[in-house]
């Protein structure tokens, strides 16, 4: 299973850093794959969305699940 997201606020490597390090947070053990120049971030190996969309939020971000 995967989730997946797309966060339009999302515009450098750090910001990929941090919201891979609060995805890993929430979900250890998740893989996370970031596409920067659609903002997209797909996260697999979890079936936590809502705890997954709350980690991004909490670090400062807009996630929207497509």
């Amino acid at each position: 299973m995967s989730i997946e997201f797309q966060v339009l606020d999302m515009t450098c490597g750090h910001c990929v850093k941090t919201i891979t390090g609060a995805v890993n947070a929430a979900a250890p053990g998740a893989t996370v794959a970031v596409d920067l120049p659609t903002h997209r971030v797909t996260i697999s190996g979890t079936d936590q969305a809502d705890k997954v969309e709350a980690a991004i939020r909490d670090a400062g971000y807009e996630p929207q699940r497509v």
